[in-house]
Parts: structure tokens; C-alpha cells; sequence
């Protein structure tokens, strides 16, 4: 049971709220390119569902579902590795390859994928800090 907003608390709920907000942007992201890869719908499926848990968690300690977080968060940052894979050959198809620095710029984003394992990373460690 929570007692107060201790760091573990606010942190998990910082997590959900940045899986929300990281939700929009890739579904943004996913629709203009028109959903062309199966796997551009993970993200888009899970995000929300991984934002809505964590902030029914910040307010509802049952342990069940802090094993059903955990468990999504190691999801999540098993996907982000993933999309940063599928993002990194992504960039690499586009015309002149991992030579044209400007392909980083306009092709798919490296890093956000990144930054949705370290948003599970970080709601791991604030669930198993205390």
C-alpha cells in the first residue's frame, strides 16, 4: 500500500505520463509512413497500454499488478532495442545508405526507440527501488 507520494511513486508515474506522451508521437510518426512494416503496430498497440498501467499503478500498490508492470516493462525495453534495430536498417535502405548523414536526419528515428527502454528501464527501477 502507497503511504504518501514517496520518489518510487512519482517516478512510476512520471513513466506513465512519458508513455503517453511518447504514444502520440510515434503513432504520428507510424501513420505518416503509412504503417509499411507489421511491427510499426507494436509500439503503436502497447504504448498506451503501458502508460495506462503504470498510472493506475501510481495509484492502485496491488501486487499483481506491479508483476504484470514489470513484466511490460521488460516487453518495452526488449521492443525498444528491437526498434532500434528495425530504425537503424531503416536508415541504412534509404538512398546512399549510412554514408548520407542527412539520412539520420529524415529517415527513422534511432533514438526514440531508444528513449522508450530507457522509459521502461527507469519504471523498473523505481518499481524495485525500495
Amino acid at each position: 500500500m502507497w503511504h504518501g507520494w514517496p520518489i518510487e511513486r512519482v517516478l512510476i508515474l512520471f513513466t506513465g505520463l512519458a508513455f503517453a506522451m511518447i504514444a502520440v508521437q510515434v503513432t504520428l510518426f507510424h501513420s505518416r509512413q503509412n504503417f509499411r512494416h507489421w511491427a510499426m503496430w507494436l509500439p503503436v498497440i502497447e504504448l498506451p497500454i503501458f502508460a495506462v498501467t503504470a498510472i493506475v499503478l501510481s495509484f492502485l500498490d496491488a501486487g499483481w499488478l506491479r508483476w504484470v508492470f514489470a513484466f511490460m516493462m521488460v516487453v518495452g525495453m526488449a521492443g525498444g532495442v528491437y526498434g532500434a534495430y528495425l530504425h537503424t536498417v531503416g536508415v541504412g535502405q534509404r538512398v546512399g545508405g549510412f554514408s548520407q548523414g542527412q539520412n539520420f536526419m529524415v529517415g527513422p528515428p534511432i533514438i526514440l526507440p531508444l528513449l522508450m527502454t530507457a522509459v521502461a528501464a527507469l519504471g523498473l527501477i523505481a518499481l524495485f527501488w525500495g
